[in-house]
């Protein structure tokens, strides 16, 4: 067997169903191994970056690793936003990139980049391959790390002269030898202890659900947890989904693009319990304000995120799933205070969003999503681009599970929405992918409506058309005394006859009044569909609240 042909057949032995990716002359030896296999699909995104967002959505949904492809020096180097992107949302990645041969390595060879140093800072391990025969353990350990633990991304370097080795001695390696990477125990029960303690004391306790929830597998667990105690849930972008949206219990998303209610509550709150969130800037901007009004418990299974941006007065360093499981026998009988439970609630009454009541020549893009929710009862995945489109689907999507509900929050990458809603759609055929854009990173997307149309991926796709980079044209018109500049995008190309050209069918509208029924026919077509949506360029990010007031308290 070549080094190409055991590649594969530990790709296959690990489970691999699909590799998305890009060809060239040094992972030519892949490719013509892929072709041999008959349990490996191969899909030719018209990106390596698109690639590397497939295999990310194909991961979030499939609940494994991705796998994504590239040759060497640029085909690698288009990988890295995709490798950043998953490192910074802890999405489980095995990106396989080819390599000049060994003994052309440093001599600055036609298509040669130190791929390795280049991906240092955003990958969990990287191997550059020498010795056919490392193939089978190096692939096995590359799988081990990027799913256990925090995940996140792996890469693995194949000199194109390894993957043509023969190598008939090499064998299947099961075994896992990994010096200095240690998975975490049991977390600490004195710490546990004091959790349950402080919640006891606390008159105004709150839970912070991160994405290392979803991470830790604990969704069924922290669910239970909170439907017992009865403790206000609210949530970093990533946490979305962790409880239904529209389930009693959630207060909404909190931090710079959260809303108003979820602040306000988290501001009021004695007592913040973080599960599986770095508490980063945008969820939490006034860090040293929190750590003095909050009593903060921090609790993450890696624990170079605890205390990173905020002091926590307990640190608990374990798996989520395993923490509320030693949590709740201590909590059987707690609930949270009556009087802060009727304060939060009615906090949510005095801030509803104020949904139009007329047309007016554009679509509200939030009475858009929630009709796009009831109508489909959130059955579906959901994948967003980067900017407004993301924000007002995280507040006014009724998300009912966190693996449907598919974006860039830690990165904030334009780019990730379609490609990602393909490896959503290639994990699954059950329920209905939309990606929902804006016109400007739509821009980015459009060579992969070749990959669709290519596999007959069935995604629907919901453009909001503002005819600007609507985030930095709204930051502008609030920092910078709307001096508009680099954000309008001119004239926006005819998506209906782009669309065409792919043989997807399209449908555009401007009012309110025709949403009901552009979702339908949306959602009753069985193939790819472009729905253009106009918004109003001023649109805000933020909620038209009702008339009531209210103050935001202590804190805010």
């Amino acid at each position: 067997m070549t080094g190409a042909d055991l590649a594969i057949k530990a790709l296959e032995d690990n489970g691999v169903e699909v590799i998305f990716g890009y060809p060239g002359a040094a992972n030519a030896p892949i490719i013509e191994s892929i072709s041999c296999s008959s349990t490996i699909n191969y899909v030719l995104s018209r990106n390596e970056q698109g690639a590397a967002h497939m295999a990310s959505g194909y991961a979030r949904v499939k609940k494994c690793a991705g796998v994504c492809l590239a040759t060497s020096g640029p085909g690698a180097t288009n990988l890295i936003t995709g490798l950043a992107t998953a490192y910074m949302d802890s999405i489980p990645m095995v990106a396989l990139t080819g390599q000049v041969a060994v003994p052309l390595i440093g001599k600055d060879a036609f298509q040669e980049v130190d791929i390795i140093g280049s991906t240092l800072p955003f990958t969990k391990h990287s191997y550059l391959v020498k010795d056919c025969a490392d193939i089978p353990r190096i692939v096995n350990e590359a799988f081990h790390i990027a799913t256990t633990g925090r995940p996140g991304p792996v890469l693995i370097d194949f000199p194109v002269d390894v993957l043509k080795t023969e190598d008939e001695a090499a064998e299947k390696d099961d075994s896992i030898r990994l010096r200095g990477y240690k998975l975490p125990g049991r977390a600490n029960e004195s710490q546990i202890k004091k959790v349950a303690e402080a919640l006891r004391k606390a008159r105004k306790p709150v839970l912070l659900a991160g994405g290392g929830v979803t991470s830790s597998d604990a969704v069924k667990e922290f669910n239970e947890f909170t439907s017992r105690t009865r403790i206000p849930v609210v949530s970093t972008m990533m946490g979305i989904g962790v409880i239904p949206s529209d389930d009693s219990r959630y207060y909404g998303m909190i931090g710079s693009h959260g809303t108003k209610r979820a602040n306000i509550i988290l501001n009021r709150s004695d007592l913040v319990i973080a599960m599986g969130s770095r508490l980063g800037d945008r969820s939490v901007a006034n860090a040293k304000g929190m750590e003095k009004a909050n009593k903060l418990i921090h609790i993450d299974i890696d624990p170079a995120e605890i205390g990173k941006n905020m002091l926590p007065s307990i640190p608990v360093v374990g798996d989520i799933k395993d923490v509320i499981e030693q949590l709740m026998p201590m909590l059987e009988d707690y609930r949270a205070p009556e009087a802060w439970i009727d304060e939060v609630n009615e906090v949510r009454s005095m801030l509803e969003y104020r949904r139009p009541d007329e047309d007016r020549g554009y679509v509200d893009p939030k009475y858009f999503l929630e009709q796009l929710s009831a109508k489909t009862g959130s059955n579906v995945y959901l994948t967003t681009e980067v900017g407004q489109n993301q924000i007002w689907c995280a507040n006014h999507f009724a998300v009912k599970d966190p693996r449907h509900f598919l974006t860039s929050g830690g990165f904030g990458t334009m780019g990730y929405g379609l490609p990602a809603a393909i490896g959503a759609s290639r994990a699954q055929s059950e329920l209905p992918v939309i990606a929902v854009m804006g016109d400007g990173s739509f821009q980015m997307d459009m060579p992969e409506l070749g990959t669709m149309k290519q596999y007959d991926i069935p995604v629907k796709m919901v453009l909001f058309r503002n005819n600007r980079l609507g985030m930095v044209h709204e930051h502008q018109y609030l920092f910078y005394n709307a001096n508009y500049q680099m954000v309008e995008l001119g004239t926006d190309p005819d998506f209906r006859k782009i669309a065409e050209a792919y043989g997807i069918k399209s449908a555009e509208i401007n009012e309110n009044s025709q949403v009901a029924g552009a979702i339908d026919a949306m959602m009753a077509d069985r193939e790819s569909y472009m729905l253009i949506i106009d918004v109003d360029p001023c649109e805000p990010t933020g909620d038209a609240l009702n008339e009531n007031k209210i103050t935001a308290g202590e804190g805010e």
